[in-house]
């Protein structure tokens, strides 16, 4: 059943979206300072997230392997499933009304600081796009941030992604076309951990 922007129907295995009380936070991000391709950026600062956006180590019931990325888009987490029932859970930025989407995919292709193309529809209404209409070189000022993860269904290509963002104050609410934003330095962390070929589920 393809992916499409209105959600479709997926039900995970019984008891699957069910977690627990986070346990104590991890190492404070504002400490790590990534730089890749000659390309860095400064950590924000990590009190204008609110506190349950934050990365931490929670405990989870979700039915699947770890190293499964399960998003909640009503909650606005991601959880990146590890051993023993744990996971990392980062706040995200996810579709606006009428551009959600869920369903299950895998992740098909990694990019460090994609290229970002505007799709057509969005060229044609908004001028600032238009001038990027054969593609914006990856770099601190492009809108899919530091990295990107390619969601494939099969050998297709979704057109979703999750990726950074230079816009951190959009974590925890509802204003992309459909992809998953997350902050540059919780971005890098899932690529480095994530493969080619994950599992990765949005619930509606």
């Amino acid at each position: 059943m393809p992916l499409n922007r209105r959600a479709f129907c997926w039900t995970l295995a019984a008891g699957a979206i069910s977690t627990v009380a986070a346990v104590p936070a991890l190492a404070s991000q504002s400490a790590w300072q990534p730089q890749t391709q000659n390309i860095a950026f400064t950590p924000i600062d990590p009190a204008i997230i609110a506190p349950q956006f934050r990365k931490q180590a929670v405990q989870v019931n979700f039915a699947e392997w770890p190293g499964t990325i399960v998003v909640d888009t009503n909650e606005r987490f991601l959880y990146l499933l590890l051993e023993k029932g744990l996971a990392l859970r980062y706040g995200v930025g996810v579709g606006r009304e009428g551009f959600g989407w869920s369903g299950e995919a895998r992740v098909g292709r990694k990019q460090e600081w994609p290229t970002w193309t505007p799709p057509a529809e969005m060229v044609a209404r908004d001028p600032q796009a238009a001038k990027w209409a054969d593609g914006m070189p990856g770099g601190p000022d492009n809108p899919l941030g530091a990295r990107a993860l390619y969601l494939f269904e099969g050998d297709r290509d979704t057109l979703f992604r999750i990726h950074g963002t230079n816009a951190p104050e959009t974590i925890g609410k509802a204003v992309s076309s459909g992809c998953i934003r997350m902050l540059n330095e919780h971005v890098v962390e899932l690529y480095r951990r994530t493969p080619e070929g994950a599992k990765v589920i949005v619930l509606a």
